[in-house]
């Protein structure tokens, strides 16, 4: 396998742009990726790399080694994975990418069942809210939340994402319950930061009506902003999936039922290209298994089925648009 071994290096060598990297993403040292690109260019009789004042940077043969390489190893991963298939098993190293919060509380305990399911599968996953490169950054998936931005990769939509406002009864004693959204205007609201849409929109009869809610209060952390408005500090919209055990143990009460927020959804995305490995098959098998249709964090959905509400609308839901912008 050194002839593979040494293509696997030389593709990494190319895309993380030094040796001393792609050693990083191998695991192994920089010594050994030198002497495998050596042994590469010797048996070719030619330059596969060139040293720029930027680094390293393939030749015009060493990109059209580097694309004929990664088809070779993506058509043995392939047979790998078809023949583990048919002796029921699915094997190899899973590189995930996943949201920290939804990820360690909905995610993680299903990928402890896949391991389980799966004993020959590898995971490698990042819990992080930063938004990776799949394909620069060899993920095999990720898992996404929101409006996914237009783009060669291929999604899967998994579940609803819903969104709801919130206060303690604490609070909603002090200060009471805001009947629209824009008497949240009298309110503190708890700020989300780790957004670059922070208004509110909601279903306002056949309108949409965006809040810019206003406080003194901000946090990137779900949990923080979920913390604080159980202590009274203020009004938040969270994720169901954050809040769910708050809302259905009294902690924090659902507001502004009869105005719908906007609707988001859960995705798995993967590179594209019409071969699904089964490694990433049996993740998205598995996710939908446990979150399709009604997903389990959602106490909102029964409540307000009884109320006749549809909980969510969908971006395509815009036959006008208002603003309100709190004082």
């Amino acid at each position: 396998m050194s002839e593979l071994d040494d293509i696997r290096s030389f593709v990494a060598v190319v895309e993380s742009g030094g040796f001393g990297r792609a050693g990083q993403r191998l695991g192994l040292s920089k010594s050994i990726i030198s002497r495998r690109i050596a042994r590469l260019e010797a048996d070719l009789g030619t330059r596969l790399l060139s040293r720029t004042t930027r680094g390293i940077a393939a030749t015009e043969a060493g990109l059209e080694f580097k694309a004929r390489g990664e088809r070779i190893l993506a058509d043995l991963a392939e047979a790998r994975d078809a023949v583990a298939q048919q002796s029921g098993g699915v094997v190899g190293r899973l590189r995930l990418s996943m949201p920290l919060t939804f990820g360690n509380r909905h995610v993680a305990p299903i990928l402890g069942e896949l391991a389980r399911r799966h004993p020959g599968l590898e995971l490698d996953v990042e819990a992080s809210d930063r938004y990776v490169d799949l394909i620069g950054e060899r993920f095999d998936a990720a898992i996404r939340i929101g409006t996914l931005k237009d783009s060669s990769l291929i999604a899967r939509r998994i579940a609803p994402i819903h969104g709801v406002i919130l206060a303690s009864p604490a609070y909603i004693e002090a200060r009471g319950r805001p009947a629209t959204p824009a008497d949240l205007a009298g309110h503190d609201c708890l700020l989300y930061t780790g957004t670059s849409q922070p208004d509110w929109t909601f279903r306002v009869g056949r309108r949409r009506v965006s809040v810019r809610p206003a406080g003194r209060l901000r946090s990137d952390s779900g949990e923080t902003l979920m913390e604080w408005a159980k202590a009274g500090l203020g009004i938040v919209q969270l994720p169901t999936f954050i809040a769910s055990d708050c809302i259905r143990d009294g902690a924090l009460e659902p507001l502004l039922w009869e105005f719908p927020l906007q609707e988001h959804a859960l995705f798995v995305v993967r590179p594209p290209g019409a071969y699904v490995p089964g490694k990433v098959r049996v993740l998205i098998d598995l996710l939908v298994e446990r979150f399709g249709g009604a997903p389990y964090w959602d106490p909102c959905q029964a409540a307000a089925r009884e109320r006749g509400v549809t909980l969510g609308f969908t971006p395509e839901f815009e036959d006008e648009a208002e603003a309100h912008q709190p004082a």
